[in-house]
């Protein structure tokens, strides 16, 4: 196995499943920080805060701290930042905590509803019309459309429930424009989260269970890709895809004898 120098590990479906945990994904964790390799935490989720993710995280069995998270929310706050040095930023959100207190949390950004600079959606399990109302107005009227992410569906259990890509394509079937999207399988997200760490893309690879966002992001970006075989996707579903760089049935069958 290549020495990589950062490891983007996925959550849901890689270290857990929903209250689940995924034993071979948390001892893989743990052998990367005995080896002393980088790693961090890159998840589709903009509902928790990095402190919630940490705090989940403990309940599987990892010691972590909000330094090894990176979320959409984190990645859309910098590609927005990046892009503007006017003293305010307008914004419209609709989201949950993990949305609201990022974009809160800079100064640079305040809440507009009538005159927005962007509109960003996240996952909102409290989407009501009258949200979906102001954003396609905004939207209409010259604010820039941004998707946290593209999830159509996500897993509850034995359950696949809508996701932030459902809602986002109601505001844009009403509102005439697509969003630019800022999470996995968007490379803009592997982007951010490899210059908050310092490290080049041929240093670093995306760990993950979901063919369609973790390894897509990975082609996507340049990227290295191990697919396990623990969450959403199966072996027989990438049979004639392009293949990953690594596949497993789990993380336990990397070979930790080498030096990686």
């Amino acid at each position: 196995m290549k020495d990589y120098r950062i490891f983007l590990i996925d959550l849901d479906g890689t270290v857990y499943r929903g209250d689940e945990t995924v034993e071979s994904g948390v001892r893989f964790v743990h052998r990367l920080a005995e080896a002393k390799k980088d790693y961090l935490f890159l998840t589709n989720n903009t509902t928790r805060t990095p402190q919630m993710v940490v705090d989940k995280l403990k309940g599987h069995g990892i010691e972590t701290d909000t330094a090894h998270v990176y979320t959409p929310s984190m990645a859309t706050a910098s590609y927005i930042l990046q892009r503007n040095h006017q003293k305010k930023i307008g914004l419209y959100i609709i989201g949950e905590i993990g949305l609201w207190s990022e974009m809160l949390s800079h100064p640079e950004f305040e809440i507009n509803e009538k005159n927005p600079d962007y509109v960003i959606v996240g996952m909102d399990r409290d989407l009501t019309y009258h949200k979906v109302r102001v954003a396609t107005r905004a939207i209409r009227n010259g604010a820039t459309f941004i998707g946290t992410n593209a999830d159509l569906n996500l897993p509850l259990g034995d359950e696949l429930i809508p996701g932030n890509g459902a809602q986002c394509a109601m505001v844009a079937a009403a509102s005439g424009q697509n969003p630019l999207y800022i999470g996995k399988p968007e490379s803009i997200i592997v982007e951010m989260a490899l210059a908050k760490v310092g490290h080049t893309k041929d240093e670093a690879i995306i760990v993950g269970d979901n063919y369609d966002t973790d390894i897509r992001a990975g082609f996507n970006s340049n990227v290295d890709q191990l697919l396990t075989l623990t969450g959403v996707t199966q072996k027989q579903d990438i049979v004639g895809k392009k293949q990953p760089t690594i596949l497993v049935n789990n993380l336990d069958e990397l070979n930790y004898e080498k030096k990686y």
